[in-house]
This record gives structure tokens, C-alpha cells and sequence, in this order.
């Protein structure tokens, strides 16, 4: 099946240079990683990081969004970008 994702150009130039050097295609390498990461959610049941997280000091979320849930969040994020 086809389909469209975007990637970040920093990401895709890394892709694309070991996909050319193990002399496999783009798509074997977004399969295989696909496959690994499904595999290992899968068996965690729970999301898999492979960074350390990012943490910044502060004060926590603004009032007017800590009760507000994900979709007062959302339409923040949206707000005046239209439909």
C-alpha cells in the first residue's frame, strides 16, 4: 500500500545515507523500523522511548488549560488557522 508521511529533513538525509550504504531502499529501512517498534510496543504494551525525555523548569501547564483537557489544548494550538 502507498502512503504519505512526513519526515523531518534532518531524519530522511540520515535514512536515505544508510540506505545507500547498506545498499537497501528507503522503504526496507521505514519497514524494518516500523516493524521493531510495533514489535516492541506490542510486547510492553506501553509506548517505547528511545530518547531520554526533555524536561524544562516551570510552573506546570497555564490554569486555563489544566483542567481543560487535550481539546482546549488543541483548539489553542488551532486557533485562527481555519478549517
Amino acid at each position: 500500500m502507498k502512503t504519505t508521511i512526513e519526515i523531518s529533513t534532518p531524519l530522511l538525509r540520515r535514512a536515505k545515507q544508510i540506505a545507500a550504504r547498506d545498499k537497501t531502499t528507503l522503504r526496507r529501512l521505514v519497514e524494518d523500523g516500523l516493524i521493531k517498534t510495533v514489535k516492541a510496543r506490542e510486547q510492553a504494551g506501553r509506548p517505547v522511548v528511545y530518547e531520554p525525555l526533555i524536561v524544562v523548569g516551570g510552573q506546570g501547564m497555564n490554569p486555563e488549560f489544566r483542567d481543560g483537557g487535550w481539546e482546549k489544548l488543541r483548539d489553542a494550538i488551532y486557533e485562527g488557522r481555519g478549517a
